[in-house]
């Protein structure tokens, strides 16, 4: 709509993002560097967006990191898989854009900004069994950096750690970071001087700087773009909340801010890009397009509630629905604290550690526990009866508790009573006893176990196929044979979690073209606006056929918005 003659003077810009995750700042990030002026607004008091909760991992396929170590994959082999995956919610024109694009966009924040990556050497995508499917170097992840180092004005900015994804807000970093705590936790000594030398630095941080300083995964991402937003010039304003579109001869101008002072005009020549997080904490939108809406716990911070999407629809773009899922699902369990508060912990790696399984209130397991976390969610909804709440638990047996973490339970030297007396965590002396005090039926619990077991000593699982891609073996126990991924739950007292629905972020967001233009209702941009991130409908087309692919797409197509936006050459290999 347009603003009324009333309307305070405007502050001149080139391009007006809203919001800060990793979209945001992408596209800020570029466009800054090709001399735009430009403003980032930001509803929240602090910056990161369900960015900075995240593990920061990018599926990049074809990126610079893999060609350094002697990768080259044909973009035919990541077409291929993604058809084999996406089926028919495969679009050949964005993905084609974004493959095209991704390799660019990595060498451009690697060589040219702050942001600099960890390739994922040995990360799988999901789906091992598809023709194309990638045993590693198709993603990459912010490197590992001190705060310290960054200034002042990032730390004002940057979203903590989410503290349930950290050891006493002290973020783990997958890879050798997570493999030198697990190795402590079973007395290797390089384990123990690793976890002693990390958790100490951290405790000194807290004692004289009040936070964590050793930044690893989305907050590392996070505040490597804002450094590299700032140094470019790019203002960026907090506690600054979009409430409009301005709008000249059907083109998107500016916007109208909310904030301390009062409304303010943000002018934009060149465009506004949405990149407000999607729509997880919507609960209107949740009950309209999820399964079992009303019984959902996201993993995004409470902003991400639809303002983005509601932004676009009001210029004429239109959300797209028509996705293999609304959202990317993530099991989550419930933590409760002594404050009252009640912490959402994302079963990521747990779940594919060997002497752990997935159980419904029957007792049967439901899924491969070590496939994807969003084909878990999918199965527990699927196979949870309507009028049951949908809910699952993770069972364990004492080895495991002690080796891996369970759900937010830490492994040994951290002690358990905590999680036990919160009633976070359920013991039982048998199988049996675990059963009755979660509410499952004993007898079929205890005669999952027994059929697993069985198979899980000889390194199989007939039932599920748990431990047969490379994906699942990764994600378990390499020091575990004959399957990295399986064994048996034999050693008593026996543990669980109850595990429920949750969600990263959605998948169902505007309609966009190759270029991230808003689509309007005949297929047609909207002049002046772009959709990217959550805010933008996925890429895959609500699949996740391997980790990263919320962030790798929201970086890739931030920078093909932030190249448009300035009119800079867009042809591949082409980084300036």
């Amino acid at each position: 709509m347009t603003t009324t003659r009333t309307s305070p003077p405007p502050l001149d810009h080139d391009v007006v993002v809203v919001g800060s995750g990793a979209a945001g700042l992408a596209t800020a990030v570029t466009a800054a560097h090709h001399g735009l002026r430009v403003a980032v607004l930001e509803r929240a008091d602090v910056c990161g967006g369900a960015t900075a909760w995240s593990g920061g991992w990018m599926w990049a396929p074809g990126n610079p990191l893999a060609r350094a170590d002697g990768v080259r994959e044909e973009t035919d082999e990541f077409r291929t898989y993604l058809r084999n995956a996406l089926g028919e919610d495969y679009e050949p024109t964005r993905v084609d854009a974004f493959l095209a694009a991704a390799p660019g966009m990595v060498r451009f924040f690697h060589e040219r900004t702050a942001l600099t990556f960890a390739p994922g050497a040995k990360i799988c995508d999901i789906y091992g069994e598809l023709p194309g499917a990638g045993t590693g170097h198709r993603s990459v992840a912010p490197a590992p950096t001190d705060l310290r180092g960054l200034g002042g004005d990032v730390a004002r900015l940057l979203r903590p750690q989410l503290y349930e994804t950290s050891f006493l807000g002290m973020g783990i970093m997958a890879g050798p970071d997570l493999a030198g705590f697990l190795a402590a936790s079973r007395g290797d000594v390089r384990g123990l001087l690793h976890a002693a030398r990390r958790v100490t630095r951290h405790l000194v941080d807290l004692a004289t700087k009040r936070r964590g300083m050793q930044l690893v995964n989305g907050t590392a991402l996070v505040a490597r773009l804002l450094r590299s937003a700032l140094d470019l010039g790019v203002e960026i304003r907090v506690s600054t909340e979009v409430t409009e579109l301005t709008t000249e001869n059907g083109r998107v101008t500016g916007v109208l801010a909310s904030t301390s002072d009062g409304p303010v005009r943000f002018s934009a020549s060149r465009g506004v890009v949405l990149a407000a997080g999607g729509f997880p904490q919507d609960e209107h939108r949740r009950r309209a397009l999820f399964p079992r809406g009303e019984r959902h716990w996201s993993l995004a911070p409470a902003t991400a509630d639809g303002s983005g999407i509601t932004l676009g629809e009001s210029a004429g773009g239109r959300l797209r629905t028509d996705l293999a899922s609304p959202a990317a699902w993530c099991p989550v369990s419930l933590v409760p604290y002594r404050n009252g508060r009640t912490g959402v912990f994302p079963h990521i790696m747990d779940r594919a550690k060997p002497g752990s399984i997935g159980v419904l209130r029957t007792g049967r397991r439901f899924v491969n526990e070590a496939n994807g976390y969003h084909d878990y969610v999918s199965a527990m909804i699927a196979a949870t009866p309507e009028d049951e709440p949908v809910q699952s638990w993770q069972i364990a047996d004492s080895r495991f508790v002690r080796r891996y973490p369970l759900g937010m339970a830490k492994p040994r030297p951290v002690p358990l009573f905590p999680y036990l007396r919160s009633g976070y965590l359920q013991r039982g002396r048998t199988i049996e006893e675990l059963a009755r005090k979660c509410g499952i039926d004993p007898a079929g619990l205890a005669a999952t176990v027994a059929e697993f077991n069985t198979a899980a000593r000889r390194g199989e699982d007939p039932a599920f196929g748990r431990g047969s891609t490379p994906f699942n073996r990764y994600g378990g126990d390499q020091a575990v044979t004959p399957n990295p991924s399986l064994a048996p739950l034999e050693k008593g007292p026996f543990y669980a979690v109850r595990v429920v629905p949750g969600s990263f972020g959605t998948f169902a967001g505007l309609a966009t073209d190759e270029r991230a233009r808003v689509l309007d209702a005949q297929d047609d941009p909207v002049p002046g606006l772009h959709a990217v991130g959550c805010d933008q409908a996925s890429v895959l087309g609500g699949h996740y056929p391997a980790g990263g692919i919320n962030i790798g797409p929201a970086m890739t197509f931030g920078w093909i918005t932030g190249r448009e936006l300035a009119g800079a050459d867009t042809r591949i290999g082409r980084t300036a």
